[in-house]
């Protein structure tokens, strides 16, 4: 086995974490995959990532990269076989990117954990974070994805947290009036890529066997 990988520290459930796993697979590239546990988080990782967030990448030189958004470029800076970085759009993706890190997951987070929130109620915050939904779905009324008929980095840097709202509460969000939304949201729940995202990991301990993702 080849153990000159990249190491990524991952979890599972963090849309962050999806992301760059997500970036790693549209770009066909293997990396020693260690996942973690929030409560017990390996010396190792704190060592490279004093942050203690993940998705944490760290190359074959030991450079570390510890934002899942620049883990996502550059593995599709490596390889990028389908396209995601189509310089048609690469503005508008950036700017959709930017707007769901930094308005719509404030609103994600206070929708999900209300009773930590009181200064508005639960529904508040999710109609705050409508705003952005309507934003996606008015550009899925014209085309497959978001930014036109094929995946674009918008797409898989966006999605993972779409469907941490969707979870908040799921009769909710299949009620609101997003159908093309939630069929593109479906869409990718099925989709081969997001299922091997998710595959399910034993968490990391020194001195276990490689796992490389993707298998």
């Amino acid at each position: 086995m080849n153990t000159l990988l990249p190491c990524l520290y991952s979890f599972r459930r963090c849309p962050y974490a999806m992301r760059a796993r997500l970036g790693l697979l549209f770009a066909e590239l293997s990396v020693e995959l260690r996942e973690i546990t929030l409560k017990n988080k390996p010396e190792q990782m704190l060592a490279i990532s004093p942050k203690g967030t993940v998705p944490v990448l760290q190359l074959v030189d030991g450079t570390v990269i510890e934002e899942s958004l620049e883990i996502m470029l550059w593995a599709l800076g490596q390889n990028d076989p389908q396209g995601l970085f189509d310089k048609r759009v690469l503005s508008q993706a950036n700017a959709l990117i930017a707007q769901n890190d930094n308005e719509f997951k404030h609103w994600l987070d206070r929708y999900k954990y209300a009773d930590r929130h009181i200064e508005m109620t639960q529904t508040e915050y999710r109609q705050r974070g409508e705003v952005f939904l309507q934003v996606l779905e008015d550009l899925l009324a014209q085309n497959t994805y978001l930014l036109g008929n094929r995946v674009t980095i918008a797409d898989i840097g966006i999605m993972p947290f779409v469907r941490q709202f969707a979870h908040v509460d799921r009769d909710v969000f299949y009620s609101l009036p997003y159908p093309n939304l939630q069929l593109w949201l479906k869409d990718w729940l099925e989709h081969p890529s997001f299922i091997q995202a998710m595959t399910k990991f034993q968490p990391w301990q020194e001195g276990n066997d490689m796992v490389v993702f993707p298998a």
